[in-house]
């Protein structure tokens, strides 16, 4: 039989202290995160809402936040930030550039940004 334990296994007996430790870590970073979440997506709602962004300012208010918020949900739902996640973070990043320099190349081409 071999010595390797199924990861996705339950445990048997109790956990160790730094199994402890790092179950309350990432919970708290769940927490955190999640209500940071829903503080920037309020935000983003009163701020339209209330008319406290101007009209000019409003559109790239909202593309910020909802970047930070791609950022965070990347990082911290879908755990990029652990180890081993290397190659997908330069595959993200470099499509976005990509996609980045795309869309303003196509804005510059059709007139839209006249410079």
């Amino acid at each position: 039989m071999s010595s390797h334990q199924d990861p996705s296994a339950p445990l048997q007996g109790a956990p160790s202290k730094n199994t402890e430790r790092k179950l309350k870590n990432e919970t708290r970073t769940q927490l955190i995160s999640f209500i940071l979440m829903i503080f920037i997506t309020s935000m983003a709602f009163i701020s339209i809402g209330s008319d406290a962004v101007p009209n000019g300012f409003a559109i790239p208010f909202i593309l910020m936040l909802a970047g930070v918020q791609v950022v965070l949900q990347l990082y911290f739902f879908m755990h990029m930030n652990e180890k081993g996640t290397g190659w997908i973070n330069v595959m993200i990043w470099s499509g976005l550039f990509v996609a980045a320099l795309t869309v303003g190349a196509l804005m510059f081409l059709i007139g839209e940004v006249k410079y």
